[in-house]
């Protein structure tokens, strides 16, 4: 059995929810599927004989999608069914959707989207593929399967794929930004499981460290903020995000504060901010006079966390390089230009990554035209320094 159905909505609003980058596409779908009460979802890139991303599959073993639903689920964007519930049925986990419009993110991975799912229906097991293609953005087909699949769940099949989603392929990146973006969640509900290409998604093995904090503002009140740094650098890392105690994430901005080079996200956590978010206050930012309190009060924190940080990763780098023979000068010299050199050989390590990685007499090299660089400009010209 064959039907068609279509999309409530013109052509060029649906084609506009599809551009997105292929990582926020991938997090969508992720989030439909524990939506849908998944607890293992798996992210998969297929690629061709060139290593070049060839199709997307994102599959899960959630309630799959209502057959007998399905005109709404697709049929009407910002119809979603989520909108009269506030929870999961079977797991009883807050829902992220509300508004009908992820599912169509799903194209920023490629042209043709296929929704094989199985579902329950009435005692019976029901399977079916929902598909749809970018230059038809408002009607999609769905066929019913005469043989059901063996247990509920759905997979989205992207084929015809762009090609930034090359950019996927960097797994170590990809996985690490998957961590952050679902690190709280995770933590909230520790039965999920989500792999990306076969590698499990968690913030455990992304994570440098983690601190928790207590903040209070003006009005007395207080939220819960757990700064964790990662391991490396990634697209997104630096900002502070607004969540309920549930771990759900509702807003986040750039932390604005400088910290030395380390990748970070700062969790900003409060029962008061799923209400502040309803209100629309969240997305104002700065100009909400109690998120500007949260705001600033996390700020300070985040700043004096990163500067007690620094002071204690430039005592240990301090004493490595000293007892290496790679350090300038001695460990006793107080002088101003000791201390201005510390300064600066600290900036230096922090913005060169691969400055730990060398070997004692390179990074003894690099320190030495530091120091001469310095001495250079102290005596008011770079061409002492380059003789």
């Amino acid at each position: 059995m064959s039907r068609v159905i279509r999309v409530q909505a013109q052509a060029d609003h649906i084609e506009s929810l599809s551009k997105a980058a292929p990582l926020s596409a991938v997090e969508e779908l992720v989030w439909n599927a524990l939506d849908a009460d998944a607890h293992e979802i798996r992210i998969d890139l297929l690629t061709n004989s060139l290593g070049a991303v060839e199709a997307v599959r994102v599959s899960d073993d959630g309630v799959g999608i209502d057959v007998l639903s399905a005109d709404s689920t697709f049929g009407s964007l910002g119809g979603s069914w989520k909108r009269s519930a506030s929870e999961t049925a079977r797991a009883h986990r807050r829902l992220h959707g509300r508004h009908g419009r992820g599912r169509f993110k799903a194209f920023a991975l490629g042209g043709h989207v296929e929704w094989r799912t199985t579902t329950t229906s009435g005692g019976a097991m029901t399977s079916y593929v929902i598909s749809g293609d970018i230059e038809s953005p408002g009607q999609f087909e769905l066929d019913v399967e005469l043989q059901p699949g063996p247990a509920t769940g759905t997979e989205v099949f992207v084929a015809n794929v762009r090609a930034n989603c090359d950019s996927l392929l960097n797994t170590v990146e990809t996985v690490q930004s998957l961590a952050a973006c679902f690190a709280l969640y995770l933590k909230s509900y520790p039965d999920v499981r989500i792999y990306f290409n076969g590698l499990p998604v968690t913030p455990i093995v992304v994570q440098k460290k983690t601190a928790d904090y207590r903040i209070t503002i003006e009005n007395g009140a207080e939220a819960k903020l757990e700064i964790i740094e990662w391991k490396r650098r990634f697209v997104g890392s630096g900002k502070i995000v607004f969540a309920g105690p549930d771990g759900f994430e509702l807003h986040e901005q750039p932390a604005g504060v400088r910290t030395g080079g380390a990748s970070f996200t700062a969790y900003l956590v409060s029962p008061r901010f799923p209400a502040l978010n309803a209100e629309n206050a969240l997305v104002m930012d700065e100009l909400n006079p109690e998120v500007r309190m949260y705001l600033d009060a996390a700020k300070k924190v985040i700043k004096a966390h990163f500067v007690a940080l620094g002071d204690a990763l430039a005592s240990g780098r301090k004493a490595q390089w000293l007892s290496e023979g790679s350090y300038p000068f001695d460990a006793n010299d107080t002088s101003d230009a000791a201390k201005r050199f510390e300064k600066l050989s600290m900036e230096l390590s922090d913005r060169m990554e691969s400055f730990p990685e060398l070997s004692p007499s390179e990074r003894g090299i690099v320190l030495n035209l530091l120091k001469r660089a310095m001495d250079s400009v102290k005596r008011g010209g770079i061409k002492e320094f380059l003789k």
